[in-house]
């Protein structure tokens, strides 16, 4: 499992959803989308800013994610941008790895 930050900004369709329904309700439909795909959500919470939620959530796979990227985007009520998270170790890997690569002007 891969484990993705998904943020969300509601739409004016959305946000008149939420008012109408709450908070709860979205954050169990979001669980049981997921689920639905094989995942699981770590975290869900509304914030005030630039971002309406953030939720942490574990998916099969990138194909899973792009599918509730598409999914919802598509549906228009909310806006999200998913960005795949990596462990302190996946970092330590990373590092690792030879890369060639020549900057602009060298």
């Amino acid at each position: 499992m891969s484990k993705y930050l998904i943020r969300a900004n509601y739409t004016l369709n959305g946000t008149k959803g939420l008012i109408k329904k709450g908070g709860s309700i979205r954050r169990a439909t979001v669980e049981q989308m997921l689920t639905s795909l094989g995942g699981k959500m770590e975290s869900f919470y509304y914030a005030l800013g630039d971002t309406d939620v953030f939720i942490i959530a574990d998916v099969p796979d990138a194909k899973s994610a792009a599918a509730i990227s598409l999914t919802v985007n598509a549906a228009g009520g909310a806006q999200v941008t998913t960005i795949p998270l990596m462990t302190p170790e996946e970092m330590d890997e990373a590092c690792k790895k030879s890369v060639r690569y020549r900057p602009p002007g060298a």
